[in-house]
C-alpha cells in the first residue's frame, strides 16, 4: 500500500449512504443477493466469522426486498404473525441461536406465501446442533454461502471509503498501518474510523500514525 490508493473493487449503495465493497471473500454472497428473487429454494444462509459482513448483507437484502428483520431471540411461534405483519420476506441474524420450533414455523409461513428467508450464522445449517429433524431437513437444502474475513486489500479499501465518507484525507502509510494493527473485521473498521475522527477533532489536529497508535494501544485514554 504505497503511492496512490487504487482498489479494484466494485461499489454498490447499501444501508443508506454506505457503500458495500465487493471483493473475493464476499463476491459469491453478493452474487446470490443479485439473483434474488430468482432463488432456487425458500431461502439462503450466509455464514462466516464475525466481522465478515453477513449482517451488512442481510440489511442490504432487507432494504432491497422489504423483508422484516427479526432478532433470533424474538422468535416465538405465537408471535410470528405479528412479527411478519403480512410480509413475505424475512431476515434473521445469528439464526443458529434461534429457538428451533419458531424458526421451523417461520420457514413454513414464508414458504407457503412464496417468499424468501435470509439467515446468517457462523456455520452452515449442516453443522448446527439441531434437534428438530423437520427443521434440519428444510434448512440443509438452502444454499449455504460462505463469507471470509476481509483481506488486506479489502480492509484498506473499506478504511479509505470510510474516511472519504467523512471528508477526511489520509495518507497511504496511515491506511497501511491501520490494516497491519487493527482487528480484522468490517465492524472494527467503522468503529476505528469514527474513533480516529473524534480523537483528531478533540485534539485539533489531523489523523496521524502516532494518534492511531495511541488509540489502538490505549483506547480508554482518548476523548469520547
Amino acid at each position: 500500500m504505497t503511492g496512490q490508493l487504487v482498489f479494484e473493487f466494485g461499489h454498490r449503495p447499501a444501508l443508506g449512504r454506505d457503500d458495500f465493497i465487493v471483493a473475493p471473500g464476499n463476491a459469491v454472497a453478493v452474487d446470490w443477493l443479485d439473483r434474488w428473487p430468482a432463488w432456487p429454494s425458500a431461502g439462503i444462509v450466509l455464514h462466516g466469522p464475525g466481522g465478515s459482513g453477513k449482517t451488512h448483507l442481510g440489511q442490504v437484502f432487507r432494504q432491497r426486498s422489504g423483508a422484516v428483520a427479526i432478532a433470533a431471540g424474538d422468535l416465538a411461534t405465537e408471535s410470528l404473525p405479528a412479527l411478519l405483519g403480512g410480509a413475505r420476506y424475512a431476515f434473521v441474524d445469528d439464526a443458529e441461536a434461534a429457538p428451533e420450533e419458531p424458526l421451523f414455523h417461520l420457514h413454513n409461513l414464508i414458504a407457503e406465501q412464496g417468499g424468501h428467508l435470509l439467515l446468517t450464522a457462523a456455520l452452515p445449517p449442516a453443522h448446527w446442533r439441531l434437534r428438530l429433524a423437520d427443521l434440519r431437513s428444510r434448512l440443509v437444502v438452502f444454499p449455504a454461502v460462505a463469507l471470509a474475513l476481509p483481506d488486506d486489500d479489502l480492509l484498506g479499501a473499506v478504511l479509505f471509503k470510510l474516511f472519504s465518507d467523512r471528508q477526511l484525507k489520509v495518507k497511504p502509510d496511515l491506511i497501511a498501518f491501520l490494516v497491519a494493527h487493527m482487528e480484522r473485521s468490517l465492524g472494527a473498521a467503522r468503529e476505528l474510523v469514527a474513533a480516529l475522527d473524534a480523537a483528531a477533532l478533540a485534539a485539533g489536529r489531523g489523523i496521524t500514525i502516532p494518534l492511531a497508535r495511541r488509540l489502538l494501544e490505549t483506547p480508554a485514554s482518548l476523548p469520547d
